[in-house]
């Protein structure tokens, strides 16, 4: 796209499907950079991914000839592929449906790169269900709880 100029930051964050904790520090930096490519691999700039057991985190630089939904559903199927086919767990690997996104100014970029770099001391003070309604709520986002948790259903 000749002369196309754009500068869009996403913090993206999706959950195991029940929010089982599954994610294994064995396998979890690899997985975060799979997860990376995969959105690289969409024409995105992947700044960081990390998580936790149950969720991850993205941090990215959207390219605006893609959807953030288009970006999410490759992530998260070929992720889950990886995973399965890899063997290893032994129960099948799914993410929950859905995800968070928010958007970022460039000023906001070294916050948010650590905040996500961060995420194993940031859980330990607080579940992934408060965090993830603290972000709804500061974003103003609305949202129906009952449709947030998959295991609360």
């Amino acid at each position: 796209m000749a002369n196309t100029y754009y500068q869009l930051y996403v913090h993206s964050v999706f959950a195991i499907k029940f929010r089982n904790a599954v994610i294994g520090k064995v396998w979890k930096n690899d997985f975060n950079g799979i997860i990376g490519n995969l959105i690289n691999e969409t024409g995105c700039k992947t700044y960081i991914v990390n998580g936790v057991e149950d969720h991850v985190h993205c941090f990215f630089g959207l390219n605006p000839a893609v959807s953030i939904s288009d970006v999410m559903r490759s992530v998260k199927a070929k992720s889950s592929k990886w995973v399965n086919e890899s063997g290893i767990l032994q129960d099948r690997f799914e993410w929950q449906k859905g995800f968070g996104a928010f958007s970022y100014s460039h000023s906001h970029v070294d916050s948010v790169f650590r905040y996500i770099q961060n995420q194993e001391e940031h859980h330990k003070k607080r579940s992934f269900s408060e965090e993830y309604l603290e972000l709804l709520t500061k974003f103003e986002t609305e949202h129906n709880k009952k449709y947030l948790f998959e295991d609360l259903i």
